[in-house]
């Protein structure tokens, strides 16, 4: 089977010159096109019966909540695994009406609209539904003629300043499809309480998947799978690939999202606009400025996040009304390259964050009225070892500031992912000082799939537990349940004890933890 045809939108592909107006010409979309695919009402559009049935095969997400309303998002693609990556859509647009209710059967609908999707952006839509009550459980589904989309379903967040009884929320990251089923986001799915889901990277990995990493067993990949995604058209055929999972849908279906990006979003262990495979840095904007237009495709974002060009703004913050603030970290964009030596390592100057975002969590923080202060992104903040680079130890003076602005504020808490383990670490005011006060404390969820089926003690735990200040370590699958009170945080940390076989793996209890209110500290249940 031939490999993807590349189109105008890939000239990095055919390894022609890249100039900074084609680049934003061919990776960006117009204003009226981001428009469209918000609010388009009576917008001319294809005829319905000249459309393929199963429209909504990868099904519906909402994301970016807010106490008065969210973003709804699905996607056109009756064909995901088109190898063209247009999801077996032509090109012409498409009026997709969504509408929000109070009940199931949507007898009683509160707000609806038509957004257009179009060929630009993959036929997907996002529309950002307003007015709508805080605290208040809602059900949504799109429709296109006679066909209609499986219905999700949202709470809004609370008023602000309201302090709720209780919020609850999950962490998942690193989703290699090819390594196995995805039965911890099966048992996500199932969670009773649950509003709100935050993915912390690695949402789809790049790699050509081939008889070496397909651990999933049962199925098997075309060849346009097999090779390393560098194209538009091939990051949205691998969403694609990862979206059609029944088990990723549920869980899209069952609460809001809110994501950020790691590494694999767009190539391993890449930093700032530099390559770690070899790539022009001519080329590499250009794989950049396509997948991060891929990410806004395929996830419920607001539109701030449409890139322009290689530059892309997914930084963001969401209240729980007064209960809690949670700000999402961009933590590859913006990083300084690998150091070079010790004395680069340890310079005052180096950042993961950039000085703009540096400044924008530290005033979240440090202003910040909530009860808890969340902060997620996609790499491990515990001090572990000066030698894994890739994580904040590769920029101890930027967490050095970090970790004062978190102790300037009530409760914090890093959510990360990204090492396919769980691990649960009090966070020091100083970890060359151990003996020293907490500022915090962190929760790193393990892998949803990537690294195939592991044990508990896999032969690293040792890092991590000759630091007295983490409290667990556990190398199998799963996902991290965490209920914040204004009394205490609950963090349960599920495992499942096998993926590659089949998804009918069960959860397993791996570690319970209280933090009581203004304490930085894991207590184990």
């Amino acid at each position: 089977m031939p490999r993807p045809q590349t189109t105008p939108s890939s000239p990095a592909a055919a390894g022609l010159p890249v100039s900074r107006r084609a680049l934003l010409g061919l990776a960006g979309v117009t204003g009226t096109v981001l428009a469209l695919g918000i609010d388009a009402p009576g917008a001319t559009a294809a005829p319905v019966g000249d459309l393929p049935d199963g429209l909504f095969a990868l099904g519906v997400a909402s994301g970016a909540p807010r106490h008065d309303g969210l973003v709804l998002w699905t996607r056109l693609a009756p064909d995901p695994m088109a190898e063209d990556g247009h999801g077996g859509m032509a090109r012409g647009a498409v009026g997709v009406k969504w509408e929000v209710a109070t009940d199931e059967s949507f007898d009683t609908v509160v707000a609806d609209g038509e957004a257009l999707a179009t060929a630009e952006l993959a036929h997907t839509v996002h529309p950002r539904v307003k007015g709508l009550d805080p605290s208040t459980a809602y059900f949504y589904r799109f429709t296109v003629g006679d066909q209609t989309s499986p219905v999700g379903r949202f709470t809004t967040l609370p008023a602000p300043g309201e302090i709720p009884e209780s919020f609850s929320f999950a962490t998942a990251s690193c989703q290699a499809w090819y390594h196995g089923h995805f039965t911890a986001h099966k048992h996500l799915a199932q969670e009773e309480d649950l509003d709100l889901v935050v993915f912390l990277g690695d949402y789809i990995y790049e790699y050509g998947i081939t008889e070496a990493n397909l651990w999933r067993q049962g199925v098997e990949v075309a060849e346009p799978h097999t090779v390393t995604i560098e194209t538009l058209e091939q990051y949205r055929l691998r969403y694609g690939l990862f979206k059609s999972d029944p088990h990723l849908q549920a869980v899209h279906r069952r609460a809001p999202a809110i994501a950020v990006w790691d590494d694999h979003e767009v190539e391993n262990n890449y930093g700032g606009k530099v390559s770690t495979t070899g790539i022009s840095d001519e080329l590499f904007v250009h794989r950049m400025a396509v997948a991060y237009r891929a990410f806004y495709e395929h996830m419920p974002l607001e539109v701030s996040a449409i890139p322009d060009g290689p530059e892309s703004h997914i930084n963001a913050g969401v209240d729980v009304g007064g209960l809690a603030r949670f700000s999402l970290l961009d933590c590859r964009q913006f990083r300084d390259p690998a150091p070079t030596s010790d004395e680069d390592q340890q310079s005052e100057d180096r950042t993961i964050l950039g000085a703009e975002q540096e400044a924008w969590v530290t005033e979240r923080l440090e202003e910040s009225d909530a009860l808890w202060n969340i902060l997620g992104n996609g790499v491990v903040f515990t001090a572990v070892t000066d030698d894994r680079t890739e994580m904040w130890d590769g920029y101890p003076a930027n967490r050095r500031r970090v970790l004062a602005s978190m102790g300037r504020s009530r409760n914090a808490v890093m959510l990360s992912g990204d090492i396919h383990r769980h691990v649960a670490s009090e966070l020091k005011a100083d970890f060359d000082d151990p003996d020293g006060p907490n500022v915090g404390v962190e929760l790193v969820c393990s892998s949803i799939a990537s690294n195939g089926d592991t044990e508990k003690e896999d032969g690293l735990q040792d890092d991590w537990l000759a630091h007295d200040y983490v409290k667990m370590y556990d190398g199998r699958r799963g996902y991290v349940h965490v209920t914040l009170t204004p009394d205490a945080m609950t963090s349960t940390f599920w495992t499942v004890p096998w993926i590659e076989a089949d998804d009918t793996a069960p959860k397993e209890l791996g570690a319970r933890f209280v933090t009581d209110v203004d304490t930085a500290t894991l207590r184990p249940l």
